[in-house]
């Protein structure tokens, strides 16, 4: 009946009203409750609040809180004189830094968003006033800090593997060649939009080694932190969630002894903002558990299920086809929002047909965090685009060369699954 799909139609709607994500998903939840009659509404509240009720999604606000710490500890700067050291003599070289030193923040601030901030703020003006196109600027800071999605520790990988009940630790450390291989598809299209518009190396050879291992010294502790996480989670010293509070520790005590650049003056304001950067993504989470139970009343999932194993039981087709359709709705769709309803839908279709979920977590997250850097709604873009004050439309023209190089990365995730499963299978067994 076409009643049952209104609350489906309303989200859209709301979306397309630039409403915010999570009231938009929390209206169109409650919707159903009021028009079905058959389910008491102080279920809504119930299922709001109960989302909250879960230990692994303690390690957003703890990874959010490190990176946090670290952005205010000043460790940035420390990653940024390696990744000029390492990367300053190329064609481009601000530019490649930008990539450098967002695949290294990968591994510590868990979050595109605050990546996309930090890169545009930094790098942004470095490149404007070294003659880069401000859209150009623009583009490359919102596109390496896609990469942070993928190195661990990553959020959009700890709600995935919290919603499909997918280990967080394969899920980690699955997502590393891939954001590698991201960060090399960047770069490539950096050097040739570079040497196309001579946008010169900052430098005219390589560092050297003294300045290079100089370099590394001094970021040493930083780059210790990912190392950390990844060891402790695979050798079980701690789970995901409480990596994510040793993390906390660990980089207060870096911040104040190692480098002695924090002070406890400093934690009430971070604490704030982490605060506030957690709350965005928890009421999202809540609102998608109640819109989770509508789609389930309804038996949405199982009639989507049956719907596209009508059309291909070929688990590659079945990939390629579920990417063409979040390529689609990601220029329309928030990406965590899309993450937290998508995933119940497809992960059961895809394990019945022996896809493995580490395998399409790390596919539906690059997927989905792509959308973050495409109009009209990418939230990499307008963050970057806002700071350099770029409009989208020469914004848009910018990315498409960036866009095909990502979605070639895409393509060669779906279909090779070792990519992505290599490591894990190395470090864990088989799954």
């Amino acid at each position: 009946m076409w009643v049952d799909w209104i609350p489906g139609i309303l989200m859209l709607v709301l979306f397309a009203l630039e409403t915010p994500i999570a009231i938009a998903i929390a209206v169109s939840a409650l919707s159903f409750f009021l028009i079905d009659g058959e389910v008491p509404l102080n279920i809504f509240v119930q299922k709001m609040v109960t989302a909250t009720d879960s230990y692994p999604l303690l390690a957003i606000p703890f990874f959010v809180l490190a990176g946090a710490i670290m952005n205010k500890a000043g460790i940035t700067h420390r990653l940024l004189a390696l990744a000029d050291a390492l990367v300053g003599h190329m064609t481009g070289g601000l530019a490649q830094m930008c990539t450098v030193l967002a695949t290294l923040l990968g591994g510590l601030t868990a979050s595109s968003s605050a990546d996309a901030a930090m890169l545009s703020k930094v790098l942004g003006p470095e490149m404007v006033r070294a003659n880069y196109s401000p859209a150009f600027a623009a583009v490359i800071t919102s596109c390496a800090a896609i990469i942070t999605a993928l190195i661990p520790p990553s959020i959009g990988l700890i709600i995935y593997g919290y919603i499909a009940d997918v280990s967080v630790g394969r899920l980690f450390i699955g997502g590393i060649i891939p954001g590698i291989l991201l960060a090399a598809s960047l770069m490539t299209v950096t050097w040739w939009i570079a040497r196309k518009r001579g946008y010169k190396p900052l430098r005219t050879r390589f560092a050297g080694m003294p300045t290079l291992a100089r370099s590394f010294r001094d970021a040493l502790w930083a780059l210790s932190i990912p190392v950390f996480i990844i060891i402790g989670i695979r050798y079980g010293i701690f789970t995901p969630t409480e990596a994510g509070a040793i993390t906390v520790l660990y980089t207060i005590l870096v911040g104040m002894f190692a480098y002695k650049t924090l002070s406890l003056a400093d934690l009430p304001k971070v604490i704030k903002e982490t605060a506030l950067d957690t709350s965005s993504v928890m009421l999202m989470i809540c609102a998608a558990s109640a819109f989770g139970f509508y789609l389930a009343w309804e038996r949405i999932p199982p009639q989507m299920a049956a719907w596209l194993v009508s059309l291909t039981r070929d688990p590659v087709k079945l990939l390629l086809l579920i990417n063409v359709l979040l390529i689609v709705l990601g220029t329309a769709v928030e990406g965590t929002s899309a993450l937290i309803i998508l995933t119940p839908i497809f992960v059961p279709i895809l394990v019945k047909l022996n896809v493995d979920p580490v395998h399409f977590g790390i596919v539906l997250v690059t997927n989905l965090t792509i959308a973050g850097v495409t109009p009209p709604v990418g939230q990499m873009m307008f963050i970057s685009s806002q700071v350099l004050r770029v409009p989208m439309e020469d914004y848009t023209v910018e990315v498409l060369p960036f866009l095909g190089a990502m979605l070639i990365v895409l393509l060669l995730l779906t279909l090779f699954p070792q990519l992505t499963l290599w490591l894990p299978d190395l470090m864990y067994g088989k799954g």
